[in-house]
């Protein structure tokens, strides 16, 4: 029966409307066919009576995950090596104020077993783009320089690309990191990290394979790292609108402990090293007024790549001395704020309603921070994990992730279930309905159950999670058991002179890998691979297989 043809609904549409909007009804009268809805009542066929019942069935926000007439806004923050143990929400004993993502915490979900699918930047920021795993393309290590091509294969489908396939709009603002390529003056690719590399680009040639070519409709940014690079040059869209003319001069930056880490390369006139993240949040803010004036019954998808909070900690002038932490506790407290600026923004225009919000970091604090933060300000940026960055232990890749949506995300929510940043592209993917070919996500599990309806699944979304060093040594986990195909961290060396303190004693010196058991030992200080062999053997042979396989998600 179509309602619309039906002689009752064609001169009752307001009630029927009314109707569906308050479903709490009365059926009255002798052969209970009056329907009334507020003061109005109606007489209907038994006909229209199942109707209305099977309409409010299938229309309930009960009955479905995504009831939204519209879909979401998606705004993805991504931090540069923020630990787990930087913000208050997770660290009790943290020095450094985060008011703002604590207050996010609070009125969303705070996940407390999610992993950034590698320990460095590059492979991370491809995972996360992709859904795949990038130790998958071979490629070791982060990009500098003028280094690239794109790791993004050219024809693989994005989170951003598939996105706009779904009638969104798309940004990029601020670090890329995942490989572009420049040309030289007689048109050659330069794929060299180093200062040479650099003085070699010809900046009047376009980029081929940089955001806007891998799903993004808008992009301004920068390479790689920012502040640290051998390229300090803003990007818009394919092109270097103002390139770099002279050497970097370092001399007036400013000088502690956690400013030492950008190399003398070429800067342009208009970049500032202390002002990269406040440009960044300008463009931010700017996409997203000019959306809410000119697309708004279109969504967005917001990619914000900040250089907060990567070395060297540079905050701008109005965060410096903010805090009792030092240099890296100001630049944290100022993430911390860009972080408030952004909702501020989605509020004014009125679009923080309909807006999931993701904030989470790309790897664990950098060496220097957690050294020098735990020496002078008695603040472990780590806590309570062994390791950091490049480090396979937890320190290294457990990362805060919170979501927020009003009125669809519970309030409040502590969620102790295992994701990797990874599940991103698959749970947007089912969120806005879009489906993923088997080429495509190989490595992203969907969580949306996590998201909307917490606690409601017996069995975890993710049998196994893996894991990945800037060296491509690889690890993995299931439930509380963990194993590592490799001996030592996989990343820092812990017989130089700043981390010998941090060192531990091998209880397996002999072994050829790693086995922990988090739940009873999470500070990995215990190697069980000789007390349980047949776990740790179990466990390489998943590990083995889905490295074979090129996928670890079910097809």
């Amino acid at each position: 029966m179509v309602l619309g043809r039906h002689p009752m609904a064609q001169t009752q549409v307001g009630w029927w409307r009314d109707a569906l909007k308050h479903p709490q009804i009365h059926i009255h009268g002798k052969h209970r066919r009056i329907v009334t809805v507020g003061k109005t009542s109606i007489t209907l066929p038994w006909s229209c009576i199942w109707f209305y019942a099977w309409l409010c069935v299938f229309y309930s926000p009960a009955f479905s995950l995504k009831p939204q007439a519209q879909p979401p806004n998606i705004v993805l923050i991504l931090a540069d090596d923020l630990g787990y143990g930087d913000l208050g929400a997770y660290n009790p004993e943290s020095r450094i104020p985060t008011p703002h993502l604590d207050r996010l915490a609070d009125q969303g979900m705070r996940f407390t077993d999610a992993h950034s699918p590698s320990t460095v930047c590059t492979p991370t920021r491809y995972s996360i783009l992709t859904g795949r795993m990038a130790f998958r393309t071979g490629f070791p290590g982060v990009f500098d320089g003028a280094g690239g091509p794109c790791l993004i294969e050219s024809g693989r489908l994005t989170l951003p690309g598939m996105l706009r396939d779904q009638g969104y709009r798309t940004a990029c603002y601020g670090k890329w990191h995942v490989g572009l390529t420049f040309f030289d003056s007689q048109g050659a690719p330069i794929h060299q990290n180093g200062l040479k590399a650099v003085q070699k680009i010809d900046y009047t040639r376009a980029i081929p394979d940089g955001p806007i070519h891998r799903g993004f409709d808008a992009f301004f940014g920068t390479a790689c790292c920012p502040t640290t690079d051998w390229l300090y040059a803003y990007i818009d869209g394919d092109r270097v609108p103002s390139p770099p003319t002279r050497l970097l001069d370092r001399s007036p930056l400013p000088k502690h402990p956690y400013s030492r880490d950008n190399r003398p390369g070429m800067i342009a006139d208009d970049f500032d090293l202390q002002k990269v993240d406040q440009v960044f949040l300008a463009k931010s803010q700017a996409f997203i007024r000019n959306h809410a004036q000119q697309y708004p019954e279109k969504p967005f998808f917001l990619f914000h790549s900040m250089q907060a909070v990567h070395l060297p900690s540079f905050a701008s002038e109005a965060f410096q001395g903010k805090t009792q932490s030092g240099p890296h506790g100001d630049f944290i407290h100022e993430m911390d704020a860009i972080v408030g600026e952004l909702i501020q923004t989605l509020k004014e225009t009125g679009m923080l309603e309909n807006t999931l919000i993701l904030f989470t970091s790309d790897n664990g604090p950098e060496v220097p921070t957690v050294v020098a933060m735990r020496r002078d300000h008695q603040h472990d940026g780590a806590r309570p994990w062994r390791g950091m960055k490049r480090d396979q232990w937890e320190g290294g890749h457990r990362v805060p992730f919170i979501a927020y949506w009003k009125n669809r995300i519970p309030a409040g929510t502590l969620m102790p279930e295992t994701i990797c940043l990874t599940d991103i592209m698959a749970t947007v993917a089912d969120l806005v309905g879009a489906s993923l070919p088997e080429g495509a996500a190989e490595d992203s599990f969907n969580i949306l159950p996590y998201l909307l309806e917490p606690f409601s699944r017996n069995e975890p979304i993710r049998p196994f999670t893996l894991h990945q060093t800037i060296s491509l040594k690889l690890a993995i986990r299931k439930g509380p058991w963990k194993y590592l195909d490799h001996l030592g961290s996989g990343g820092n060396r812990y017989d130089r002179p700043n981390l010998k303190a941090f060192a531990l004693p091998e209880t397996a010196p002999e072994a050829k890998g790693q086995l922990y058991r988090l739940d009873v030992d999470p500070g990995e200080t215990h190697n069980l691979i000789e007390r349980f062999p047949s776990i740790a053997g179990e466990l390489k042979e998943q590990l083995e297989t889905w490295k074979k396989a090129g996928r670890s998600r079910p097809l």
